[in-house]
């Protein structure tokens, strides 16, 4: 793993990192020289992450935390805090879908969907903030999707949570800001995840033939994003929601 040093000194909680586009995201900050706290909720797969992440040089912990909860998210933090000193950058990244049509999804696809990508973000960004605040310094990057600008059909439960986290974003950056704390969004398109794996071929060409450069995105496309927002380099950026979906949103 390269390393950069623009995050270096830095400590970083990426929640949902145990694979997919979190764990490119924690990789991606690690390379840069931050180091990394791994949480998921598969308590391997996060061990797994942060493994990889100290083999490279940096400091890492696999840790087990459902978002939903509040105290685990709390005691994320204070872990965090307390065994590597400080905590300097804040990824809301896990996520997750039920999809399925209006009219046939249930009350608990619903609930479970917003409860972790909306009310999880909420915890992540609640906890991180009230350290960030008496540190006076501080990046909260929150995951969003294409989905909660221009919605999807079958995914009435997903584009909601994803609209809402725009929105808390937005919240969130005008009440930290006086206190030196930035927090952005970031929106992918499609991208190339178990996730979207799940689709099928028809549903994956359809998507990939309205994108203008022709690809589906990678997560670590979404990696570099999110370490350009957690940098220095964007100490003047608050309050925004930044697309990557190679120009599938353009019309």
């Amino acid at each position: 793993m390269a390393q950069d040093t623009d995050l270096a000194g830095k400590v970083a909680i990426v929640t949902g990192s145990g694979r997919g586009i979190g764990r490119a995201i924690a990789l991606e900050l690690a390379r840069r020289g931050a180091d990394v706290v791994v949480s998921d909720v598969d308590e391997a797969s996060a061990r797994s992450t942060a493994e990889e992440i100290m083999s490279a040089g940096c400091r890492s912990m696999g840790i087990r935390c459902d978002v939903t909860r509040k105290a685990e998210i709390d005691a994320l933090v204070e872990q965090t805090a307390k065994e590597m000193g400080r905590l300097d950058i804040f990824v809301n990244n896990a996520g997750i879908t039920r999809d399925t049509l209006l009219v046939r999804m249930t009350e608990e696809q619903w609930d479970l969907v917003l409860d972790i990508n909306l009310k999880g973000t909420f915890f992540g960004c609640q906890a991180a903030g009230k350290v960030m605040m008496k540190a006076r310094a501080g990046k909260i990057v929150n995951v969003s999707s294409i989905t909660g600008l221009i919605g999807n059909v079958g995914q009435a439960n997903y584009s909601s949570s994803k609209a809402g986290v725009i929105a808390l974003t937005r919240t969130v950056a005008k009440e930290l800001a006086s206190r030196g704390v930035c927090v952005n969004a970031v929106a992918p398109g499609y991208i190339q995840t178990e996730m979207t794996e799940q689709l099928s071929e028809k549903a994956r060409e359809a998507f990939v033939k309205n994108i203008p450069l022709g690809r589906g995105g990678t997560p670590e496309d979404v990696a570099r994003l999110v370490a350009f927002l957690a940098s220095p380099d964007a100490d003047y950026i608050t309050g925004q929601c930044i697309t990557l979906d190679g120009g599938l949103t353009i019309n």
